[in-house]
């Protein structure tokens, strides 16, 4: 499955400024690793963040917001944003601003 081009361009800008991103193909899409460590991505046109359990719980009382299910089984931690969720550039900037929140508190990797 082809990932959103588009929505990959204007994380990347989220990103931007940012020296410690890397990307990875990965989940059928592309992966933003900040530090060493998965942060977020893009799977087919969804935003995938990786918000830690609690941040996954809150985000998902948000309606554009569901488990990530990539394996058929929720993926603790992690939820899947629906495109009506990223539409606005405000929006997607708090949905990445919130991973990398998470992401930031994690021990440096090797």
């Amino acid at each position: 499955m082809a990932y959103d081009e588009d929505l990959a361009n204007r994380v990347r800008k989220s990103l931007g400024g940012r020296t410690d991103v890397s990307e990875r193909k990965m989940f059928s899409g592309i992966a933003f690793m900040v530090g060493g460590h998965m942060c977020c991505g893009v799977t087919g046109d969804d935003l995938m963040l990786r918000l830690g359990a609690d941040g996954a719980d809150a985000a998902l009382e948000e309606p554009d917001a569901r488990p990530m299910d990539f394996t058929g089984r929720p993926l603790s931690g992690f939820v899947y944003i629906a495109p009506s969720g990223t539409a606005q550039s405000r929006d997607l900037e708090g949905w990445v601003g919130q991973a990398l929140d998470f992401v930031t508190t994690l021990p440096p990797r090797p």
